[in-house]
């Protein structure tokens, strides 16, 4: 393998979900310093959810989403800073003042089955001449062959890369081959790949697309995300060495990144537990954990009891309203 391997951080995105998207600026600073210094080709930062999502239905974030941006830019030397952007929670002009205050690449982030609602914005980011992301999340939760439909629409809008996503952490090897092969054999632009670690599959995973064509891959120190994670830069980053992938990173930087900085700031492990292991299990959306959890606790019920029910209602992100609905049928049956 002659190519290299581009590595998306997503610490200061995906890693807010573990937060409650409380990371300070003086975190964002020294964060981004590290993993800029560590070699990340790009580092994603926004609120969880993404442009536009701190609010009321997704949880506020302590500093804005303007200086979270700016303050990346103004702290990174190498890598570029990428945004999230979802449609129905972002908007084009966030995007637009993204773009302004220097965030160079944006993953436009839609439900595996519905690519129609990215159009207008991918178009948006191409007139803008950033570094487009196609980003089909949940993507266990259609076939193969539908998705690999929903990616040609994104590609058709005009994206340069499309993601496999698997927000829930639900998929196996053999699914992460499946959707990655048809992708890499029918798209005529660049694929990645982004795990969560809740069924312990987020490296290996990630080694299975990167070994079936992808060639953009998300991490995090110290798995940093929704759910049980996402794959923990650290750990990826040995065992592509071990491989002989080549990539920009440094193994050791990232290593002490993961043990001194990103642990002591984790206000709670992320870690397999009952419930990350329940969202991998079920294909629930990673970021439905504290959110269930905090309902279980108020509503005197099992949260994996949560997670399942919302998993047989399908439920995808966005519908973070619906954990307490369905906590208060369930405790009404319980009493």
């Amino acid at each position: 393998m002659s190519e290299k391997i581009i590595i998306n951080d997503v610490t200061l995105r995906d890693g807010m979900h573990a937060i409650s998207h409380q990371y300070s600026k003086e975190q964002i600073v020294q964060l981004t310093e590290i993993i800029d210094d560590a070699g990340a080709d790009i580092i994603e930062v926004t609120h969880g959810d993404g442009l536009g999502g701190s609010s009321i239905q997704y949880g506020f974030s302590k500093v804005s989403e303007s200086e979270m941006i700016s303050t990346a830019v103004a702290t990174a030397k190498n890598a570029k800073i990428g945004v999230l952007l979802v449609p129905g929670i972002g908007t084009i002009d966030q995007l637009k003042n993204a773009n302004d205050l220097g965030a160079s690449v944006v993953r436009v982030a839609t439900h595996c089955t519905e690519a129609d609602v990215s159009e207008q914005h991918i178009k948006a980011a191409r007139s803008l001449n950033m570094d487009t992301v196609g980003f089909l999340m949940m993507a266990h939760r259609t076939t193969p062959e539908n998705l690999l439909e929903e990616a040609k629409k994104m590609e058709a809008y005009g994206a340069q890369t499309i993601y496999v996503v698997d927000s829930a952490g639900a998929l196996t090897m053999d699914g992460v081959r499946q959707r990655v092969s048809l992708f890499k054999e029918n798209l005529g632009v660049s694929v990645g790949f982004h795990a969560h670690n809740n069924l312990s599959l987020g490296v290996a995973n990630s080694i299975v697309a990167i070994e079936e064509g992808a060639t953009r891959i998300d991490a995090s120190l110290a798995g940093m995300g929704a759910g049980a994670g996402n794959a923990a830069l650290e750990q990826l980053i040995a065992v592509m060495n071990k491989l002989g992938i080549p990539h920009n990173m440094d193994l050791y930087k990232v290593m002490d990144a993961a043990e001194y900085i990103m642990k002591p700031m984790m206000p709670r492990p992320v870690q397999i537990d009952r419930l990350s292991l329940t969202l991998g299990y079920t294909g629930v959306y990673s970021s439905f954990l504290l959110f269930a959890e905090r309902a279980g606790k108020e509503y005197g019920v099992d949260a994996r009891d949560i997670l399942t029910r919302l998993a047989e209602l399908e439920a995808v992100g966005g519908q973070e309203d619906w954990i307490i609905t369905v906590a208060q049928e369930l405790g009404l049956v319980k009493n």
